[in-house]
């Protein structure tokens, strides 16, 4: 396990897409740990593989104490609108308001590539559109309604 590099605003591979995971081995297992090692060690509650410069969809969010790994995961539904602040480990010391929706049903795969589905509302529905965009190479300051403005590093998302 180790900690990772995380891209800044302006690396060009947080503009890409990132591609399907056809099967998880050993290599990506290792990734999805270093992944939680850099969230937690940069007190994040998300990480997408293309911010430690991997093209793969994979993300991890840890929002309460409740880990999740989703690996190739997609959207299936969602209800309602939500407005708040939200930050990226890519784009440090800033943050702005951005629309979520405020429920959002998800499938995904975990690191043993078993299926699941997840069903979030609030902050943790919020965590996962957010990551889930980095996957197509979309950044938060994107969808940012108004200016970005300067946060303490502890109270970034």
């Amino acid at each position: 396990m180790a900690i990772r590099k995380i891209r800044q605003l302006g690396d060009e591979i947080l503009r890409k897409k990132c591609r399907e995971v056809p099967e998880m081995t050993a290599k990506l297992k290792e990734l999805v740990e270093d992944m939680y090692d850099t969230m937690y060690e940069a007190e994040g509650v998300g990480l997408a593989a293309p911010q430690v410069g991997i093209l793969k969809r994979i993300v991890v969010i840890d929002v309460d104490g409740t880990p999740y790994t989703m690996v190739n995961p997609r959207i299936l539904e969602t209800r309602d609108t939500q407005e708040g602040s939200e930050g990226c480990l890519s784009v440090p010391g800033k943050a702005g308001e951005v629309l979520r929706p405020a429920f959002v049903k998800a499938e995904a795969w975990n690191e043993n590539m078993e299926h699941y589905v997840v069903e979030a509302d609030g902050y943790l529905a919020r965590a996962i559109c957010h990551e889930l965009d980095h996957l197509e190479g979309i950044v938060y300051v994107d969808k940012v309604e108004g200016e970005l403005y300067d946060v303490e590093p502890e109270d970034e998302e």
